[in-house]
């Protein structure tokens, strides 16, 4: 399949647009993990292997899927929160697509998705992660076993916050709660992953249990990481009714 994409920058970010050949009227936004990238010409996605598998079968099937680069590392910082929303809204504008998104976020592009479900809830239809970081405090501790990956995460969330690494451990958000009227699922990596289940994935099905909040983790062998689109596609295809 020859997949079809278009280039442009917004806030100087360069951010792309797939293009399916038969389009079904929905758009899903793409949110990368630490490595994500987009250039002017080329994006982590397009380049791995296994991801641009899941992302050509998501265009057959009809989705339109964008991006951003987002500043890079961003740890789900305020700054790449207002760029997401902001190319939401200029896709939406550009493109004739149904007004409520899907979202496909990976690793910390999940804690731009949670701020997403906070602040418009109206423009999100359903979301998916994939081996999320949910919680951006308790990975920093996390990290506090490994001091050369401990700095290192400091370093980056206070270029992404904008802020002096000793603020760091004071400013980070806590994590949220999925609002009930958006479904979520999430495929966690079964084994060790940069995100471990119990801090992630696991609790966060735990709390939203607690409030009666839909919350469904399937977890899967490190073989199968990028082989389910068709479940990703069902699981869309159940809230397309949606208004």
């Amino acid at each position: 399949m020859t997949v079809r994409q278009r280039f442009f920058q917004l806030d100087d970010q360069w951010c792309i647009l797939h293009l399916p050949e038969r389009p079904n009227g929905f758009a899903i936004l793409l949110l990368g993990d630490v490595n994500h990238y987009v250039t002017d010409s080329t994006s982590f996605w397009l380049e791995h292997h296994g991801r641009r598998k899941l992302l050509e079968e998501l265009l057959t099937y009809g989705y339109t899927v964008f991006s951003s680069h987002l500043y890079g590392r961003h740890w789900g910082s305020k700054k790449a929160v207002r760029l997401t929303k902001q190319l939401i809204y200029y896709v939406l504008k550009s493109e004739i697509l149904n007004n409520r998104v899907y979202v496909l976020a990976e690793g910390i592009g999940a804690l731009v998705a949670l701020q997403l479900l906070a602040d418009i809830p109206t423009k999100i239809r359903a979301v998916v992660l994939l081996n999320p970081c949910l919680d951006v405090r308790a990975q920093l501790a996390y990290e506090k076993e490994n001091k050369f990956f401990y700095k290192r995460m400091v370093k980056e969330i206070a270029i992404a916050y904008e802020i002096p690494e000793t603020e760091v451990e004071n400013v980070l958000p806590f994590p949220t709660l999925t609002p009930r009227q958006v479904p979520m699922k999430i495929w966690q990596l079964s084994g060790v992953t940069p995100y471990p289940s119990a801090l992630h994935s696991r609790r966060y099905e735990e709390q939203a249990r607690k409030q009666d909040i839909p919350a469904d983790v399937v977890y899967h062998l490190p073989e199968k990481r990028y082989c389910f689109a068709a479940s990703i596609h069902q699981f869309y295809e159940q809230h397309n009714a949606l208004p």
